[in-house]
């Protein structure tokens, strides 16, 4: 038995929740993390057969890579709508998904449907957009109030930093002189109203995130000793994050779209895709994006790709495509996502070989063609 903040601790190091998109809906969405557990079944998606399955198979945690819950639900219930979760809930069944966190890590579900061609010098067709969670504030304090300020910031939450806040109380300091002239109307802690004044000060650097600033600057106009506080806050620029959504990459060797087709077709078990493009067109550079790719149309064109494969594409988004001299490979949406479960399999048993992970063998796609 392992407990299931393991399993957790282990999905997130392989797909970090904060690379999902801010619309999506990622991580443990039912369960308690303080539960042990023993099986896990992958899917893509958590339906009445799979459920089934997960039954079936003693199965206490299903990883979904679709969220089956996306929207607040005001009850759960066991009727049509509510009935897969309400009765997860009630079996004890744990449920998480990785989806768009998985999609844009190293290694995820675009990196595996790349993989179906070898595609070499890969890189996201569009890298994810961090914003900035930081701030820097810099106050100017006389020496005697320096720790008296510092410690009011410190325990507004200012002065962590790293990743898990390994690093608490942290700022920088430095020596100066500053200047003012109050008018008749002001009460200066230090000199005199109406006077020019140099004083000795100490300019303190801090470190909070951004959820904290009102708090902070609250804080430090509470402990300095000036009448009226100088102060910056400074936004900090969020780092580049090494990850985002799709791949773009080149094949060992250029060949035909017919031959692209064939090889994507084998990699993924299907007997059909659907073509928009010459089958004798040479392929070099290829882009893709599992699931629904029409967000990333623009991206694709200005990649220069000569094929676009994804799961599924509006009418007008191939037409656009086909326009800028882009051919199409689509899989239908679950076809292009269903080879990553098998990769996060093995990784996941490497991580914990006392754990079991089941794939899916009754998920597919709800569309066929005939």
């Amino acid at each position: 038995m392992t407990q299931l903040t393991e399993v957790l601790k282990e999905l997130d190091r392989i797909a970090p929740l904060d690379l999902a998109e801010p619309w999506d809906n990622v991580g443990l969405l039912v369960g308690d993390p303080a539960a042990t557990v023993k099986r896990a079944l992958l899917t893509i998606d958590y339906t009445d057969v799979v459920a089934a399955e997960a039954r079936g198979s003693h199965c206490d945690l299903v990883i979904s890579y679709h969220p089956p819950i996306f929207e607040g639900h005001k009850r759960l219930t066991a009727d049509r709508s509510t009935r897969l979760i309400f009765n997860a809930i009630r079996d004890g069944v744990a449920i998480y998904s990785p989806h768009t966190a998985l999609d844009a890590a190293d290694g995820g579900t675009n990196d595996a449907l790349a993989d179906t061609l070898s595609l070499t010098s890969r890189k996201p067709l569009r890298y994810r957009e961090t914003k900035p969670t930081h701030y820097k504030l810099v106050t100017f304090v006389p020496p005697e109030a320096i720790e008296r300020v510092s410690d009011a910031l410190f325990d507004a939450g200012a002065g962590s930093i790293g990743t898990i806040g390994n690093y608490t109380r942290c700022s920088f300091r430095s020596r100066g002189i500053g200047t003012f002239q109050g008018n008749s109307e002001s009460n200066p802690a230090v000199g005199e109203a109406g006077k020019f004044e140099r004083v000795e000060e100490i300019r303190l650097e801090v470190i909070l995130e951004k959820s904290n600033a009102q708090t902070a600057v609250e804080a430090l106009r509470k402990s300095h000793p000036y009448e009226e506080v100088a102060f910056d806050l400074q936004v900090l620029a969020a780092p580049t994050v090494p990850a985002g959504i799709g791949r773009v990459g080149l094949l060992p060797s250029e060949i035909t779209l017919e031959m692209v087709a064939n090889l994507l077709k084998r990699s993924l078990g299907v007997d059909h895709l659907l073509v928009a493009g010459n089958k004798d067109s040479m392929i070099k550079t290829v882009a893709v994006c599992a699931g629904a790719g029409g967000e990333l149309v623009r991206d694709v064109i200005a990649s220069k790709a000569d094929l676009y494969i994804t799961g599924e594409l509006r009418h007008h988004s191939v037409l656009e495509l086909q326009r800028a001299g882009v051919n199409v490979l689509c899989t239908l949406h679950t076809n292009s996502e269903r080879l990553v479960l098998q990769h996060l399999a093995r990784r996941l048993k490497s991580a914990l070989p006392a754990f079991e992970f089941i794939v899916s063998s009754d998920d597919r796609d709800p569309l066929s063609i005939l």
